[in-house]
Formats: C-alpha cells, structure tokens, sequence
C-alpha cells in the first residue's frame, strides 16, 4: 500500500469482502479496494474466505452456452461472471420452445444451461433430456423464496428439474399513435390486422401463443389440440402480416410495425423507451407462464453450468436482471430489492381479473402433431 493510501478498515473490508462473494462487484475491484492486489494469490491459499463463494471456486473452464429468449437478461452480470469465474457466457437465442426440443433431441446442441416454459418441462424428463439438480452445488436456491404456482412445474416426479426464472404474460403490444383506440381483445388484434394495421402486424414464430391467441378469438381454450378454426383465421391473416417472428422489438422500435404478439418484459421495454407503445392482456383470455433454468443431460461444461446458474439466482444478481429485463419475479428475496414501482406496474402486474382469465401452457400442446402441422402450413401459406 502506497504511503498515502488509508488503510482499510476491518469493517470495509469485510463489507467488501461480502459484496464480492455475493457477486456484487468484480474481482478486481475487490482487490483494488481492500489493496490485496498480487497478495490474493499468495493469501487465498492460507484464508480460504478470500475465495469465490462454493459455486464458482475451483476451475470451471472458460467458457459456459446459455441458450435463452430475446432481450431476457442484463449483459454486465454476464462479464461480472466472467471476472469472477474466467468463464465466458456464449448466449445462443431461440425463438420458440419447440425450436429448443428439435435441438436438444437432435443432440450435440453444446448448451449447458437453458431456459424451458413450465410446461415442456415434463417432455424434457420423459425423453431424458434433463436430469435431477444437485442442490449441494446451487446454494442460493430456497425452495420457500418462491411463490408456488410458477416454480412447481420445475419438479416431476418428487425431483426438482428446474429451477424458476421468471413468469409473464403473453399481450398485445401497439402503437397508440396509429390506433382508433386502445386494444383489449385478440378480436381485435386480429380484426384490424385485416384492416387498418394491414402490413404492420407481428405474429409469434411460436404455435403455442400464435395458434393459441387465434383460439381465443372464438372462445376458445388457449391450449385446444382441436385448432382448425384457429387455422381458418390465420391463413386469412397471413398476407397482412409484417412478419412472423419471436424478435419483435426491432420493427416494433423503428416503426416498421405497428402491432405485435408481445411477452411481458418486453412489452415494458418497449413501453419504458417509446411511450407511445402500450401493453394489453386480451379479455378473453390467453397464457400465463414460468420460465425456469435447467441443463441438459449431455451439457459439455457441467460444472461452469451450475457455477452460472447458481450466480444468476443469487438474489442480488437476479434484482439486477430484472431491473434489465423487466420481467416478473416468482422469488420473494429478489421482489423485496426491487422498487415499488416495478411492482405495482399494471403491464408487470395485472389486474386479479385479467390473470385470472389466463392459463399455463399444456404439456400436450407441445408435441401435439395438429398444431405443429397448421403452423408448417401457416408459415408456407
């Protein structure tokens, strides 16, 4: 330590030492600030506390692949991992969870963590695609932190599978500026999709909420195996599409499009920067889910798997996420960081009577062959 630096104190130094095991700060800032420097090397050896927390000791290579949704995640805790850990976050982005199946089925998709719908988690176990976590390597997961509807689809069998993410609901997303007034309906959505937003709608490449938005545009249940009028409605409407896509944001931002199927999150995210741009839940009804983490059975860095996963559910890296990301929160420890605004946000957090209008996503619903063949045909139309 230089002549005139102020020696640290023991209670900075312990209040630094434990915003770094918590993954707070980078290692190099924790070095710098405490004036360890080249001595962590020498020290870590001989004060064991000087190390990283029990996740991310130890050598866990120097590289993990997440595999994820669009725009779900703050990218500065993704380099904060890598200062702590040397290992890199490759992020592969997917648009629909059947896309993520066929990939994982095919084998060799080289993911080590990815982020399933609650209810594909059941055909994960059942094709032995996932197996058991081992909790003894996640211990910032508490079971009791999370509110129980979004987290009990990641245990089957009396097993926890995975683990919760985040939850949402799946709206509508407009342009207040080119509307004749605000949407509440998927009859609407689709209505003037063939009118006067003819050209500037965006569907979902995803057959659970595109083909499940246009059953509930007749009544009926979002997760029908039975969609043949739904079929009926979207070829009508494919030729005034902008586009089917899951990577909505783009357009929706540029003005290209003007209306689009959106997921929570990212219906805050654009409403946050453009607050021409509203959010609805469709009165009728739609979906309500959870998103979780899981890894897969042949997952090639395991041990960089759980050492990200077990980062990103630590309470304060996950307050960080959400404040990025915008989505809802099952787990209580990260809602009480959270400010009360983000809380009580209407487009986060619906009104009871138009949650309670959703449903889960079925498990049928996701190998159903009827429904994956009406979206080959309404893409090729």
């Amino acid at each position: 330590m230089k002549k005139d630096e102020t020696p640290i104190t023991r209670r900075k130094f312990i209040e630094e030492l434990h915003r770094y095991r918590k993954g707070s700060v980078t290692r190099r800032h924790f070095l710098g600030v405490t004036g360890l420097g080249t001595a962590m090397a020498v020290l870590g050896g001989a004060l064991p506390m000087l190390r990283p927390g029990p996740a991310l000791a130890g050598d866990i290579g120097d590289r993990v692949i997440l595999a994820t949704w669009p725009n779900y995640h703050d990218v500065a805790n993704f380099d904060l991992f890598r200062d702590q850990t040397g290992a890199a976050v490759q992020v592969n982005v997917f648009g629909s969870n059947e896309e993520m199946l066929a990939k994982l089925q095919a084998g060799g998709s080289g993911w080590d963590l990815f982020v399933p719908t609650n209810y594909t988690i059941t055909t994960y176990v059942e094709a032995d695609l996932i197996e058991p976590l081992d909790l003894s390597k996640l211990p910032n997961y508490d079971a009791a932190a999370f509110e129980a509807r979004f987290a009990e689809a990641g245990t089957v069998g009396g097993k926890l599978y995975a683990v919760p993410k985040n939850w949402g609901t799946t709206g509508m997303a407009w342009d207040s500026g080119k509307a004749k007034a605000p949407f509440t309906s998927w009859k609407e959505f689709f209505d003037v999709t063939r009118t006067d937003f003819s050209g500037r709608t965006i569907v979902h490449d995803y057959q659970l909420t595109t083909i499940g938005s246009a059953l509930k545009y007749f009544g009926y249940s979002f997760n029908s195996v039975d969609p043949a009028e739904a079929e009926k409605l979207l070829i009508e409407v494919k030729p005034h599409l902008f586009a089917i896509t899951s990577d909505y944001q783009p357009p929706m931002r540029n003005g290209d499009a003007w209306l689009t199927m959106c997921w929570t999150g990212e219906g805050k995210q654009l409403n946050r920067d453009l607050p021409e741009i509203r959010f609805a839940l469709g009165k009728e009804g739609g979906e309500i889910w959870s998103d979780y983490y899981a890894i897969p059975k042949n997952a090639p860095h395991r041990d960089a798997a759980y050492a990200l996963l077990n980062f990103l559910i630590d309470p304060q890296v996950n307050a960080r996420e959400a404040l990025a990301h915008g989505f809802p929160v099952a787990d209580a420890r990260v809602n009480a960081q959270l400010p009360a605004e983000l809380l009580n946000d209407p487009i986060l957090h619906p009104a009871a009577e138009l949650l309670n209008a959703l449903e889960f996503g079925a498990a049928a619903t996701l190998t159903d062959p009827n429904r994956a063949e009406l979206m080959a045909r309404f893409k090729s139309a």
